[in-house]
């Protein structure tokens, strides 16, 4: 690479530490740029050799930094990468890529007229496994494409600055995109807010496309456990990407079939066949900063290009519509003439009389000393 020495950092907390160390094992990185005074004593203590700063401008300054790694909140992306690409610099950008669709545009239209690589980190799209399996649904392993579903799963860590759909989907959205190779004729999405009023812990997606392609996205930081699973079913088989298994189980094929029997479907079982990654394998994290280095090498757009964050912010914009539109029209009854007045009796109380002009459903129970108001 001719790239030596000339990569920064913005954002080395708990995901951006992670782009540091790869970055500096590929021998490419010379300045980290964090605010934290904890993570700036502890970016200097690690990597000694390495420019370490608070001041983001100076970054830009640095006639020798040819790109930046932002890893920031994601509502300072759009901002960030507005500055370094006016500087001159090629951009690799956290998911998501911007917060709103607009900002996602004039990221892509700038990096265009500066003529510089801008680059979004969807990872999945360059971890071995999904690689893999792109190659066998493209020889037709599995037949035709019919249904596509993800779980995306954990107990936190939960972010204040976007929802989950936001902070987890991304990623999902933007392998299936890639899988059906069309953008969805139908976008309906649901979430469901417990930590906080008006941000989704949990959110549901369902994508139809014009070939007849379904999928649907699940994501959740207060489940119990960690999953992150890709199912693709096809006419002829499907296969199982969960990357919470080692190496040799992330990727299984099962060869399962519908057999038509007196005009009745029948499931023909077969066995999994865990699919060999061990030709491949690469740290997917370490595999997606090879690919930024060599955009900017060779100037051809990667696979993970602006445009390409642009089409996933798009169904991202969509589906918080969706969200939004059901939180609006979906009301609860609190009127007392939806039912009789007298409703809720409990051991001869009347909770009509406790709480007069207060709707209670027949199936509440409420506890002795309450107040409602």
């Amino acid at each position: 690479m001719n790239c030596s020495k000339n990569i920064a950092v913005i954002g080395a907390g708990y995901w951006g530490k992670n782009l540091v160390r790869n970055f500096h094992q590929l021998g490419v990185l010379k300045s980290i740029c964090d605010q934290s005074s904890a993570i700036h004593q502890q970016m200097a203590k690690d990597y000694p050799n390495t420019s370490v700063t608070d001041d983001f401008n100076l970054v830009l300054r640095d006639p020798s930094i040819q790109a930046v790694v932002i890893a920031a909140p994601a509502v300072q992306h759009h901002a960030l990468a507005t500055q370094a690409l006016h500087a001159g610099k090629h951009v690799f950008v956290e998911k998501p890529l911007a917060l709103t669709y607009a900002e996602g545009e004039s990221l892509v239209q700038l990096a265009d007229i500066k003529k510089r690589i801008l680059f979004v980190g969807h990872i999945l799209q360059y971890h071995p496994a999904v690689v893999r399996l792109k190659e066998l649904i493209n020889k037709g392993t599995i037949g035709r494409l019919q249904y596509i579903y993800s779980r995306r799963l954990s107990l936190g860590k939960i972010r204040r600055e976007e929802n989950i759909l936001w902070s987890f989907a991304p990623h999902d959205i933007s392998i299936i995109l890639s899988l059906a190779g069309e953008e969805p004729s139908f976008v309906d999405s649901v979430g469901s807010n417990f930590l906080h009023a008006r941000i989704a812990d949990v959110t549901m997606t369902n994508l139809k496309f014009p070939s007849g392609i379904g999928a649907h996205i699940f994501v959740s930081w207060l489940n119990p456990f960690k999953e992150q699973k890709l199912v693709i079913v096809g006419s002829n088989g499907m296969l199982v990407f969960d990357d919470t298994e080692p190496v040799e189980k992330k990727l299984v094929h099962y060869p399962h079939a519908i057999n038509w029997q007196d005009g009745q479907p029948v499931p023909q079982k077969a066995g999994q066949i865990p699919i060999d990654l061990k030709d491949i394998w690469d740290e997917p994290l370490k595999a997606e900063c090879k690919a930024f280095l060599s955009a900017i090498e060779t100037g051809k757009k990667a696979l993970t290009s602006g445009e390409e964050g642009l089409r996933v912010l798009k169904i991202l914009g969509l589906s918080q519509q969706s969200i939004e539109a059901k939180e609006k029209t979906f009301v609860i009854p609190a009127s007392p003439s939806v039912l009789p007045a007298q409703v809720g009796i409990q051991e001869g109380n009347s909770y009509s009389e406790r709480f007069p002009g207060v709707f209670i459903h027949p199936t509440a129970i409420i506890d002795n000393n309450v107040t409602i108001g």
